[in-house]
């Protein structure tokens, strides 16, 4: 007990001493931070021997200023770095959107052309929703149906020209089979007027973007580059409707005939609004009349048909 009392009381001036030295080195080195100590002769000694202390005292706040700010400078570049990334995402959406925007401006533009030039149609406006991989180009679906009035076997058509027309109908939407179709069959004719010649545009295995127009006579007035447009015959298709233009031409297989390949007015790889002819204006093509005869010729005609009843009888 002795013992610890004694060595309790040696190490007690060792304690106050460690205590005052750290204390004065704390007040030299606040007062010499802040700009108040003024360094007298007393001081001096004690200066210099403090002066490593306060170096690496005051190297050691640098460093951690130092690392402070540019922890603090990377936080803040990350999260401009985060917001600028966010905004260029924003605007290349709103791009793709306004390039979007423009493209079916551009294409509604060219339908509603064609509806202020076609006053003999009324149109409904449609848009193609989808189309079916295995028959892509034979049939699309457009979001307009029996609500809208439509009804089956009305024609469809682009700005450009023919696109085909309805088969199938539901309330909300309309399936559409195309000219590419090979089961599709469109009256023709060439719109040349000094050629007129007519013949069935379909679809084929082939070349499923091409379709032929045939039953054409071998030596019949067809050129390449020759415009095509629908004959009216048929009751489906109006007349007049551009169908496409001649971009070759061959002789069939039995060779009295030629087949016309046609490059089609409408780009149906990019096919996207449509719009449906619901009521048409345009008067039907005249039927095909006998020529009348003369009274000598009808004269003749009647002796004729009495002469081979009575060889009949």
């Amino acid at each position: 007990m002795i013992d610890r009392l004694g060595r309790a009381r040696r190490s007690g001036p060792k304690i106050w001493a460690l205590l005052f030295v750290l204390l004065a080195l704390f007040c030299v080195i606040f007062f010499a931070a802040r700009g108040r100590f003024q360094a007298t002769a007393s001081t001096t000694t004690v200066g210099t021997v403090l002066a490593p202390f306060e170096m690496a005292f005051s190297w050691c706040a640098g460093q951690i200023r130092s690392v402070t700010s540019n922890i603090w400078e990377i936080a803040t570049v990350h999260e401009q770095n985060k917001m600028l990334k966010n905004e260029i995402e924003q605007l290349r959406r709103e791009n793709t959107m306004a390039e979007e925007y423009a493209a079916e401006n551009v294409r509604l533009r060219e339908l509603l052309s064609y509806k202020q030039s076609a006053h003999q149609f009324d149109l409904l406006a449609a848009r193609v929703i989808g189309r079916d991989a295995a028959l892509w180009t034979s049939m699309i679906v457009v979001d307009r149906g029996a609500r809208d009035g439509v009804r089956e076997n009305m024609p469809v058509v682009t700005g450009n020209g023919l696109v085909g027309r309805v088969t199938d109908v539901s309330p909300l939407s309309s399936k559409v089979q195309l000219i590419l179709d090979v089961r599709s069959s469109v009256g023709t004719l060439i719109q040349r007027s000094d050629s007129r010649v007519t013949g069935i545009v379909t679809g084929t295995i082939d070349n499923p973007y091409m379709p032929q127009m045939v039953n054409i006579p071998r030596n019949a007035d067809v050129e390449d580059g020759d415009a095509v447009v629908t004959s009216g015959f048929g009751g489906i298709y109006p007349k007049g409707i551009m169908v496409g233009r001649v971009a070759a031409q061959r002789g069939d297989d039995s060779g009295l005939l030629k087949i016309a390949v046609i490059e089609t007015a409408v780009d149906f790889q990019r096919l996207e609004d449509v719009a449906i002819i619901t009521a048409s204006r345009e008067a039907p093509p005249e039927p095909i009349r006998a020529v009348p005869l003369s009274p000598g010729a009808a004269a003749a005609a009647e002796i004729s048909a009495t002469q081979i009843k009575a060889a009949a009888q």
